[in-house]
This record gives C-alpha cells, sequence and structure tokens, in this order.
C-alpha cells in the first residue's frame, strides 16, 4: 500500500496520452502526413503492420475519454497536440480545423475540472519537415518555436501547464542512431545533430511560449532517465555503466541545466554536437519544472563492438518482467528522483509517465483483473512517496497509460492503458488498476483532509 501521507496535499493525479498513439483521424480536417504516418507503411518496421490510422479514434470519441477520466478521478490529463494537424507543412499556414478540435477539448477538460497539460512535441513531427531534413537540420528546431507560438495563442487563455519535447533521448538515439522509431535513420553524427536541435528546440520553444501565452506558463522538458548499473565488477563493465549513463542519462540533463555536453561522451561518440554561440544558453533556459518518465533500470556489460555508447544492456537475473521485457523495479524510480534532485537542483520534478504492459484478457463478464498492473502502480506510487519524504519536490504522477493504444513499434499487442480498448468495437473498459487508481487518488485527498482536522485548534 503507497505511504499517501509522504505525499504533499496539492500533490497532482493525472494520466497521459500521446496524439499519434490515440487520434486516429489521420486524414481529418486537413491533417497531413506525420513521420509515423511514413514509418509505419515501411515492411517491417512495426510489429504486425499495424499503423496509427484509426488507433483509439480519440478525434472522434474525445469526450466519452474525458468522462473516463472524470470516473477516475483524476485532477490532469497530458496530452500531446498533433504538429502535422495544426501546421500540417511544418511551418507557414495554420490549420484551423485541426486547432480547433485542441480548442474544444481544452474547454470540455476544464468543464470538468481536470487540468490541461499540454506536450507540444511527441514524435510526430510533420513528413514535410522531414522531406526538407528533419531533427538533424537547424530549422526544425526554430520551426518547433513557431509552432510553440501558434498553440500557445490559441490555447494560452486557458492552458498554464506546458511541455516542449517529449523524451529528447527517444528522438536522438532511437529514431536516429538505432533506427527503431521514425524516422528510422541509423547515423551517429545524424543523431547527435538531432538530438541537440531537440534540445534547443525546447529552449526556443520555452521562449516562445511565454510570448504567445495569455496567462503565466508552467514550462518543462520531458526526459526519460534510468539508473544505470555494471553487469558485473569487471572494470570493462563498470566503465560500460558510466558510459551508458552518459548516453541515457547526462547527455540529456547537463546541458538542460547549464552544465553543456558531457566531455567524456563527446569522446565517446567522436562527434561534437553543433553548438552555435548561444545555443547552450538557450539550451539551458530557467524552467518550472522538469518532467521524467520512468520504466526501468539499465544493467550493462561492455560491448565494443556494437552501437554508441558501446554497452549492452542485459536482463536482470530472476526480475519480475512486464510484457515489454523490462524488468519491474520501483526502487529505481526513488533512486532517480533522488538522484535528479541532489545533483540538478531543479524546482519541481513531475513524473509526467510511469507505467507498465501486460498480457490484459477480458474475463467473460467482461472485466479485466490486471493484478500485476495494479501492484506496478502501487509499489510506484510507493517509491515516489518515498522520494518525496526524503525532500525530492515531486508535485505529481501521470499514469502511461490513460488508454490501451498503438505502442509505436509494438503496435497494438502492448497494453499499458488503466481502460481496455477493444480496438474492433472501440469499447472502452476500465481496469481493475484504473479501479484501484481511483481509490489511491481519493484515499490521498481524504488522507490530507484528516490530518488537515488533526492539526485544526480544538
Amino acid at each position: 500500500m503507497p505511504d499517501l501521507a509522504k505525499l504533499p496535499p496539492e500533490f497532482t493525479w493525472g494520466v497521459a496520452t500521446a496524439a499519434y498513439q490515440i487520434e486516429g483521424a489521420v486524414a481529418a480536417d486537413g491533417r497531413q502526413p506525420s513521420i509515423w504516418d511514413t514509418f509505419s507503411r515501411i515492411p517491417g518496421a512495426i510489429d504486425n503492420a499495424d499503423n496509427g490510422d484509426v488507433a483509439c479514434d480519440h478525434y472522434h470519441r474525445w469526450a466519452q475519454d474525458i468522462d473516463l477520466m472524470r470516473r477516475l478521478g483524476v485532477q490532469a490529463y497530458r496530452f500531446s497536440v498533433a504538429w502535422p494537424r495544426v501546421i500540417p507543412d511544418g511551418d507557414g499556414q495554420v490549420n484551423r480545423a485541426g486547432l480547433a478540435f485542441y480548442d474544444r477539448l481544452v474547454d470540455a477538460l476544464l468543464a470538468a475540472g481536470i487540468r490541461p497539460l499540454v506536450t507540444l512535441y511527441h514524435w510526430d513531427l510533420p513528413q514535410a519537415l522531414q522531406d526538407r531534413g528533419g531533427w538533424p537540420e537547424r530549422a526544425t528546431a526554430e520551426a518547433l518555436a513557431d509552432y510553440a507560438t501558434v498553440v500557445a495563442g490559441a490555447l494560452g487563455d486557458r492552458v498554464t501547464d506546458w511541455v516542449t519535447v517529449n523524451e529528447p533521448l527517444c528522438i536522438a538515439w532511437i529514431g536516429h542512431l538505432e533506427g527503431k522509431m521514425a524516422p528510422g535513420e541509423r547515423e551517429l553524427g545524424r543523431a547527435v545533430r538531432a538530438g541537440h536541435h531537440a534540445l534547443l528546440g525546447h529552449g526556443l520553444a520555452t521562449a516562445a511560449i511565454r510570448a504567445a501565452a495569455a496567462r503565466p506558463a508552467s514550462i518543462g522538458i520531458v526526459c526519460n532517465p534510468s539508473p544505470c548499473e555494471p553487469g558485473s565488477d569487471r572494470p570493462e563493465d563498470v566503465a560500460a555503466a558510466v558510459r551508458a549513463d552518459g548516453h541515457t542519462n547526462r547527455w540529456w540533463l547537463d546541458p538542460l541545466h547549464g552544465l553543456g555536453y558531457p566531455a567524456d561522451m563527446i569522446e565517446t561518440y567522436g562527434v561534437e554536437p553543433p553548438v552555435r554561440p548561444g545555443d547552450l544558453a538557450h539550451i539551458a533556459t530557467p524552467t518550472e519544472f522538469l518532467g521524467l518518465n520512468y520504466y526501468f533500470r539499465q544493467l550493462v556489460v561492455d560491448d565494443p563492438d556494437g552501437p554508441a555508447p558501446y554497452a549492452r544492456q542485459i536482463p536482470v537475473p530472476g526480475s519480475m518482467e512486464t510484457a515489454m521485457g523490462w524488468e519491474m523495479y520501483p526502487s529505481g524510480l526513488t533512486q532517480l528522483l533522488v538522484s535528479v534532485a541532489e545533483r540538478y537542483r531543479p524546482a519541481r520534478i513531475t513524473v509526467t509517465e510511469s507505467g507498465s504492459a501486460w498480457r490484459d484478457e477480458l474475463t467473460p463478464a467482461g472485466a479485466v483483473d490486471d493484478t500485476e498492473r495494479t501492484a506496478y502502480l502501487e509499489q510506484h506510487i510507493d517509491a515516489v512517496a518515498a522520494a518525496a519524504a526524503k525532500g525530492v519536490p515531486v508535485d505529481g504522477y501521470f499514469v502511461w497509460s490513460l488508454l490501451d493504444n498503438f505502442e509505436w513499434a509494438y503496435g497494438y499487442d502492448k497494453r499499458f492503458g488503466l481502460v481496455h480498448v477493444d480496438y474492433d468495437t472501440q469499447r472502452r473498459t476500465i481496469k481493475a488498476s484504473g479501479h484501484r487508481y481511483a481509490d489511491i487518488i481519493s484515499g490521498h485527498q481524504r488522507s490530507h483532509i484528516a490530518y488537515t482536522s488533526n492539526q485544526s485548534p480544538q
């Protein structure tokens, strides 16, 4: 059972999604293709040859999904805006019909008492920008700032909470080095350039939001760090763990906090990021919070013949693994929150994603008794509470995900949702984990009401 009393009274409970994973309607109302529309057509790129054409049909069923959030009792909803829906060519003309979708969504969320947390970029780059070079080109960072101006200008009279970029690590390393995500490239030099421009885009977009929003904005970027540990006490494996930490964690968090790119990793890559005068200052623009997504730790061994950072992740012996093959390791979340708070001193940290995939099945009665996900949820919330008790300024927890959805290269086989989606009928069913999350939220509220009552003068 999570020790909810350790969490501050104002702690925010939320759920998270991303546009391409749930919206569908990929050709509706002027939307043009993204790099994920293109990537999902490459033979063998996506499990089962799945794509996001329909996904959860959230574009048409958003009102039903807001009602599900209301039933869960969540206080905030982290969603992403689809860049190719708002500015189909990546820059230039605004598609008012696409922007109007998010206008309606924000109004309905606020009417339901749910605070919107808007992510500007969650990987669905307009294909038109990719055709002009994509993230390895500086122009894409500048286009992100222009796009931020449009969205913040339209929604910033009501939205106060913003994420600029989700997981720049995945943009650079998985999309441009490993080729496992869109756009599917495998070239270290272009990956380093893509990562730098994603971070630069964050800094430029932060300034753009502040200039365009009508209300004071709380802005952050989302990173996905992992604890990195050596698979043995061999010096080679210990050194590999240091490189893995640099690749996964320090390469992103150091420049964001004014420390520049780690020199040891520049040496490891043999590639200099394309830093121009003023870039590092833009990247380190102060923000109101840091978003952290946590899923697993990395146990690594030296791999001199593999790709950078020449460290190979290995299974943790005897560990419980999710359907993704990821170790269930809740204490890693406490470890990360404490270490990030101590090293970088962010004003606030929000757990912007935490969740797990399991092989969910509907019972004959139409329920989903996902005991593993429920246990995962409880243990990871308790890990956050343990970090808060150590003084970490953690202010919220967002479950990934509200709905089962298109899980990128894994297609629809991996289910992360608190809500089960039958993709043939689009029927939604709240799982046991969803009901448990609702109980946790109400329990936290009750614990602080009781504490406040006990502290009142007699």
